[in-house]
């Protein structure tokens, strides 16, 4: 008469409940440590101008994805020269998604430049990294 029981009622019954195996890995999933979110930019982290005329200013995009298993939250992207300026996503970028900063740099001093641009967030870094850096130069010429 019991064999036709339903794994729920074989459970109340005090029997085998069928599916134990299936929430066991479903622990182990979920005490799998994070690896946070993460940076994979499609270009890589500098970009090179060349030769760029003096005057109008110069831009580019750094692409990128969040390859990492948490929502990745841009605090802030700063440059420590006035002839950078930035703009980025300021809402929280979710695992696989894309996201783009945006890095303009103003042309008015003639010569070579190779500037840092400081990208603050909760992404993993390297050890012994504190901020992740993206850079940009060139050399501004005169025509």
């Amino acid at each position: 008469m019991c064999q036709g029981l339903t794994a729920e009622a074989q459970h109340r019954k005090g029997g085998k409940k069928s599916g134990t195996k299936k929430s066991a890995n479903k622990t182990a999933q979920s005490d799998k440590p994070s690896s946070g979110a993460q940076f994979r930019f499609k270009d890589g982290d500098t970009f090179n101008f060349g030769k760029v005329k003096s005057g109008p200013d110069v831009h580019h995009e750094f692409s990128f994805v969040n390859t990492g298993d948490l929502p990745l939250i841009i605090h802030d992207v700063k440059s420590g020269c006035t002839c950078i300026s930035v703009d980025w996503p300021k809402q929280p970028i979710s695992p696989g998604a894309k996201g783009t900063i945006k890095v303009n740099y103003h042309t008015g001093k003639t010569g070579p430049f190779n500037k840092e641009v400081y990208v603050y967030s909760n992404a993993t870094l390297q050890p012994g990294q504190k901020v992740y850096t993206i850079d940009v130069k060139g050399s501004v010429i005169v025509e």
